[in-house]
C-alpha cells in the first residue's frame, strides 16, 4: 500500500505488525455494516452492491484519508505511546478507533471504553444523547471540508439532525486471567456471543491477533488476519474489486483455553432500546449458573471513579483525554478478575 509517511517514506506493508490493527478494522467494520446495512446484510459474490456498502469498504481501503485505515490507524496509534510498525494490545487499537470515529459524521457514531472492567450506563446515555462533538477530536489533525471522504460530502446540517440517539459502539477491554483465561469466564463470553448486539471480541494468541465470531462447542470460531495479500486499489472505471475483503473459505477455530486473556469485546447499540435490552441481558447474566461476570453493569460512575485526586482532574475538565490515558497505562495493566 502507498507509504505510511509522506514523502515515500515509512512501512508500505503490514507484515510482521498489522494483525491486531486489521482485527481492529473487521469489528469496526462490522459495527459500520450494522450501522449502514442492517444485521441481516450478507455479502454475495457477483452481486450488485448499493452504495452504502462500497462507502463502508472505502472508509478502510489503504490510504491515508480513509477514515479507518491502517494508515490513520497507526499514525493516530503514535499519540497512544505505540511508533509505527509496533504491536498493539485490544485496549490500544479500541482507543485509536474511538478518537478516528469522531472524523466519521457519515456513521455519527458514540464510541464507547469501558475501563477498569465497568460499564456506567449514565456515561453512555450522555455520550448518544449528546449532539456535541467529542471532546477529543480537537486533538486530533482538521481534515479538509472541501474533499469528499468515502465519496459521502461534508453536511453542513448534519449536526442539526443528528437523532437523538446516536447509534453506539461500546468496546470493553478486559482481562480474564494472568498468563491462560480463566475458565469461569468461559460461559459469559460465550453468552456475550450469543447476544444480538454482539460485534465479536478481537484478542488472539500471544503475539498473534484474531477476530472472533462466535463457537460451537468448547471452539472459538475466528477471522484470521494472517495472510498477507496485495493491497487493494480501485479501478479507473471507479469500481473496487471487493473480494478480499470477505472470507473466500470456512472460518478458523481453535479451542477457548488458548485464548489469550487479553481481549476487548465489543457491542453494538443501533437505538436506546437496543441499549436497554443489552443492559437487561447483562443483568440476567449473573443470574446464570457457573457464569461469572466479565465486567461491572452500573447505573452511576463509582464515586472512586470521580476522586479529583487522580492527577489533579475531574472527567468533565478539559484533560478528560489525560484522565482517561491514566487509567489505561498499557494493554497489560488490566486490573485482574478473579473468583
Amino acid at each position: 500500500f502507498p507509504s505510511l509517511f509522506p514523502g515515500g517514506t515509512g512501512p508500505t506493508s503490514d507484515t510482521g505488525w498489522g494483525c491486531m490493527l486489521r482485527c481492529g478494522q473487521m469489528i469496526f467494520a462490522q459495527a459500520l455494516v450494522c450501522r449502514h446495512l442492517g444485521r441481516d446484510w450478507r455479502w454475495i459474490k457477483g452481486k450488485r452492491q448499493m452504495d452504502n456498502y462500497f462507502n463502508v469498504l472505502n472508509a478502510f481501503i489503504d490510504k491515508k484519508d480513509s477514515y479507518y485505515s491502517i494508515h490513520q490507524i497507526a499514525q493516530m496509534g503514535v499519540g497512544e505511546g505505540k511508533s509505527i510498525g509496533q504491536w498493539y494490545g485490544p485496549n490500544t487499537v479500541a482507543q485509536v478507533l474511538k478518537k478516528l470515529a469522531t472524523f466519521d459524521t457519515w456513521s455519527s457514531l458514540a464510541v464507547h471504553i469501558a475501563m477498569d472492567n465497568t460499564v456506567v450506563m449514565e456515561e453512555i446515555r450522555r455520550l448518544c444523547q449528546s449532539n456535541v462533538p467529542c471532546a477529543g477530536a480537537a486533538a486530533c489533525p482538521a481534515l479538509e471540508s472541501d474533499v469528499l471522504y468515502n465519496g459521502c460530502p461534508e453536511d453542513v446540517g448534519l449536526r442539526e439532525r443528528l437523532p437523538l440517539w446516536k447509534p453506539l459502539v461500546l468496546l470493553i477491554p478486559l482481562r480474564l486471567g494472568l498468563t491462560e483465561i480463566n475458565e469461569a469466564y468461559i460461559e459469559t463470553l460465550k453468552h456475550c456471543f450469543m447476544m444480538p448486539q454482539s460485534l465479536g471480541v478481537i484478542g488472539g494468541k500471544p503475539n498473534s491477533a484474531h477476530y472472533f465470531i462466535g463457537y460451537v462447542g468448547e471452539e472459538l470460531i475466528y477471522l484470521d488476519p494472517h495472510t498477507t495479500q496485495p493491497a487493494v486499489e480501485p479501478s479507473e472505471s471507479g469500481c473496487l474489486p471487493d473480494e478480499s475483503f470477505h472470507c473466500q473459505h470456512p472460518p478458523c477455530r481453535m479451542s477457548i483455553a488458548e485464548l489469550d486473556p487479553s481481549i476487548a469485546v465489543g457491542f453494538f447499540c443501533n437505538t436506546e432500546a437496543d441499549f436497554n435490552d443489552w443492559c437487561q441481558q447483562i443483568k440476567k447474566l449473573s443470574l446464570v449458573r457457573g457464569a461469572l461476570p466479565m465486567f461491572e453493569l452500573v447505573e452511576r460512575q463509582p464515586s472512586h471513579f470521580s476522586n479529583p485526586d487522580v492527577l489533579n482532574l475531574t472527567p468533565d475538565s478539559s484533560d478528560a483525554d489525560r484522565l482517561e490515558r491514566f487509567f489505561d497505562s498499557e494493554d497489560e495493566d488490566f486490573e485482574i478478575l478473579s473468583l
